[in-house]
């Protein structure tokens, strides 16, 4: 039995309006009156202008949300899952309409719900703003809720002066108002929406090379990020993706006002005090000593032992920062060695094609599971090695924001790596040697996995990664073409706990939805994607294409991670058992083996003298006759009862079999009238490669046919100039354009803004000259690299059109 009640639309209607309230109708959901756009609206919506979009958004419980980009509006829909049947979900109509009491004046990409349901985030290339849902009825036509909707950093993201843009922006899992942004300048930012929407709580500025040394430029144009889970330290924890696939950590990063389970801050609490402090390693009892002054400070109920776990079972994160320290940025995440294996592959960078394009974090059991998808359409899956640990850079202090009490309102600092180079991590290492020393965990590569994309796009594929809510095994892959799903079948951790002998099992991949309508049409890339499940295991994906259509499919979840065994001694025993199972008993082994043989009574050597009219005739008369009637007259009567009881199953057998052969004989047509179909196509085939061989053979006779291939050492150049042309440019570009909206910014806003004068009362000025003059020298730097790269491209390109034209 399923129930399913939805009692939070009615109490919220009785709240909003006192009207008489409209009849509901329960369709499913692909065809609800939302999804069946007219025409005119379909033909024009398959339009993509090459961003990721996502404008469908559920709140976990009864209620979907959908962004009608026609409208301008937001789709409230309440669903019932796995109603009427597993596989459907039934949607009420009419949806309620919500929209903004201002105007937007952005195109929204992509929504976002909060962890209670209050508030959606509307995030577009060009403005970012959210709305809190529980608003008032309109009055004209007491159908439209009207929705308070504020923009969110429009100072710093945009403003007409300034060319920042926003990369990833997403809620705080611990968190209903924090929000987190990560923007082209390299920096991350928290922002209170209960506090202030305009300035941020927390700013991080990310420098992942040290000043004065240069790797390439796609190393320091940040892509995507993705907060931790709920294991130790990693619910503090950020992971900062970058352009060239190196993943970043920076920990800890605590929303002021969050709330934590009192068992998570102990376990670290006594894992720092037990690991740390009792360490040989002095930089083990430094770090350790740093990390549990934050957590006293930060949650100073930790430090009390007079409080009991029964009596507080959540904690509340205080504003804090340390006096002369700032957050370490840890990384580059590094490759784990294997024993011999050659160490430069630790440091190696990805081998995948194109550019890294989205980051994902996920939390299986015991297991943090990395995933970096690329544009040339690969996905690199990883797994923590190791534990995160807090890291700060010591001299750093950090810049704070307080009021007339000294209150910490807001923090801002600068984050690098450890200087020097980290020694490289291997999998037989004792444990003292990698606990709090301040080593990044290493990688530990799980698979790299080819989705095969179609490379039509110059840019590459765009790939948007999601957590199936129901089994944190299965990631759903987003891309140009569709959905696929990955299925981990070996973590190291959990595989270890639960006795499982899976090490060398792959991840199994499995296509979802195909949006491609042929091989020679273009991809058509979903508007729309949602994973729902219920309390009943049952799982489904919503998904909404560009021509406003929804698609709704059942995921199955338990056979997933089973393993194949296959016993090959038992095969053939199972198979024989099989058939007698399937065999009906259509009489009794008991009747067909006949009647009981039964011993007569000893008789009387003078039997046949005997008179039957006599006593002792009819004595032995009467009992042969009983011995008869109890044998072969019961039997006689045993037979005819089965034989009267079989005649309909054996009717019923028959009948089948002769469906089975009329069905057969069917099939021996349609394989007849297709036979000559298939032979005239093998013919067309066969015509169609002889005057394809014939076009190669006069191909291959056209003068200039026959040029020397490329050697290896050309091949290389060329791939090289390749990535250097779709990345490295772009990268320097686009940290060339950042670099020159801070410096005007910083040198030419004006004196009398709010901002300024705040910072003069407090006396705290984020930049400072030398600061200044090191920006315009690292711009001044990044041109002259710029011009001398963009020289050497043209010389190689002349010196390549040189040896071709000498080939011919």
């Amino acid at each position: 039995m399923r129930f399913n009640f939805d009692l939070s639309e009615q109490s919220t209607d009785s709240r909003l309006s006192l009207t008489p309230k409209e009849e509901v109708e329960w369709v499913p959901l692909q065809k609800h009156p939302v999804f069946s756009a007219p025409d005119a609206v379909r033909n024009g919506g398959g339009k993509f202008n090459g961003a990721p979009k996502n404008l469908v958004a559920w709140d976990g419980a009864s209620r979907l949300y959908y962004w009608d980009q026609n409208a301008q509006c937001l789709h409230r829909i309440s669903v019932r899952l796995g109603e009427p049947e597993p596989t459907s979900i039934l949607a009420a109509s009419p949806s309620k309409v919500m929209r903004a009491d201002v105007k937007l004046n952005f195109e929204v990409s992509r929504i976002s719900i909060n962890r209670n349901g209050s508030a959606l985030l509307l995030i577009g290339s060009d403005g970012l703003c959210v709305m809190y849902l529980y608003g008032r009825t309109c009055s004209s036509d007491n159908k439209t809720i009207i929705c308070r909707t504020v923009s969110v950093g429009s100072q710093i993201y945009f403003s007409s002066s300034n060319v920042i843009r926003t990369l990833q922006v997403s809620w705080h899992p611990y968190s209903d108002t924090h929000l987190g942004i990560l923007s082209s300048d390299s920096v991350f930012r928290l922002f209170n929406l209960a506090s202030d929407v305009m300035q941020p709580e927390q700013e991080y500025y990310l420098q992942p090379v040290e000043p004065g040394r240069y790797r390439n430029a796609a190393s320091i144009c940040p892509v995507d990020f993705s907060f931790g889970g709920d294991h130790l330290w990693d619910r503090f924890s950020v992971f900062v993706l970058f352009s060239d696939g190196s993943i970043y950590i920076l920990c800890p990063v605590v929303p002021f006002g969050s709330v934590y389970k009192w068992e998570s801050i102990l376990e670290i609490y006594n894992d720092a005090q037990t690991f740390g402090l009792r360490s040989v390693n002095s930089l083990a009892v430094r770090n350790s000593s740093l990390a549990i002054s934050w957590l006293e400070a930060t949650f100073p109920e930790v430090a009390q032992e007079t409080i009991d776990e029964g009596d507080l079972p959540a904690l509340k994160a205080h504003p804090h920062a340390l006096f002369d320290s700032s957050v370490s940025l840890q990384g580059p995440l590094r490759k784990i060695c294997h024993g011999g294996e050659d160490e430069s592959l630790a440091v190696r960078g990805a081998e995948c094609e194109g550019r890294a394009v989205s980051f994902l974090y996920n939390l299986v059991s015991k297991d943090s599971i990395v995933v970096t998808s690329w544009s040339g359409g690969q996905l690199q899956i990883d797994a923590l090695a190791d534990e995160i640990q807090p890291v700060w850079t010591v001299n750093i202090p950090p810049r704070l924001r307080v009021d007339s009490q000294d209150r910490i309102h807001g923090l801002a600092m600068i984050c690098e790596p450890i200087s020097g180079e980290l020694p490289v991590v291997k999998l037989d290492q004792p444990l003292d040697h990698t606990v709090w020393l301040g080593h990044p965990p290493p990688l530990l590569r799980l698979a790299t996995v080819d989705l095969a994309l179609p490379k039509n796009t110059e840019s590459g594929s765009i790939i948007t990664m999601s957590i199936d809510p129901l089994m944190q095994e299965r990631i759903y892959i987003v891309h140009d073409g569709g959905i696929d799903s990955v299925v981990l079948h070996f973590l190291p951790f959990t595989s270890q706990t639960r006795g499982k002998d899976e090490t060398n099992r792959s991840p199994s991949v499995h296509p979802v939805l195909n949006t491609c309508q042929g091989e020679t049409s273009s991809p058509s890339p979903l508007c729309g994607f949602v994973s729902l499940s219920d309390s009943f295991g049952y799982s489904w994906i919503v998904g909404v294409t560009s021509t406003q259509e929804c698609v709704v499919i059942e995921m199955k979840t338990w056979n997933l991670l089973l393993p194949v065994q296959i016993d090959s001694e038992k095969k053939s025993v199972d198979l024989g058992a099989k058939k007698e199972i399937d065999t009906p008993d259509i009489i009794s082994k008991e009747l067909l083996s006949g009647p009981k043989v039964i011993l007569l009574p000893q008789a009387s050597p003078n039997l046949r003298s005997v008179a039957a009219d006599s006593i002792e005739g009819r004595s032995t008369l009467h009992q042969y006759f009983n011995l008869f009637q109890e044998n072969y007259v019961e039997y006689a009567h045993k037979v005819h009862f089965e034989l009267k009881h079989h005649a309909p199953q054996l009717k019923r057998i028959i009948d089948d079999q002769h469906a089975r052969l009329s069905e057969a004989q069917n099939k021996v047509l349609k394989v007849e009238e297709r036979q000559s179909r298939l032979e005239e196509r093998i013919d067309h085939a066969v015509q169609q490669h002889n005057s394809l061989e014939q076009r190669l053979q006069h191909l291959r006779n056209l003068p200039g046919a026959h040029k020397k291939p490329l050697s290896g050492a050309e091949h290389a150049l060329k791939a090289e100039l390749d990535h250097f042309e779709g990345v490295e440019l772009d990268a320097l570009h686009s940290s060339i354009e950042a670099l020159r909206a801070r410096l005007r910014r910083l040198t030419q806003s004006p004196e009398g803004s709010p901002g300024n004068q705040q910072r003069q009362t407090l006396g705290k000025n984020y930049v400072q000259d030398a600061q200044i003059s090191q920006l315009r020298s690292l711009m001044e730097k990044l041109s002259l690299v710029n011009s001398e790269n963009l020289k050497k491209v043209k010389l190689v390109e002349s010196a390549l059109k040189k040896q071709e034209s000498s080939r011919y």
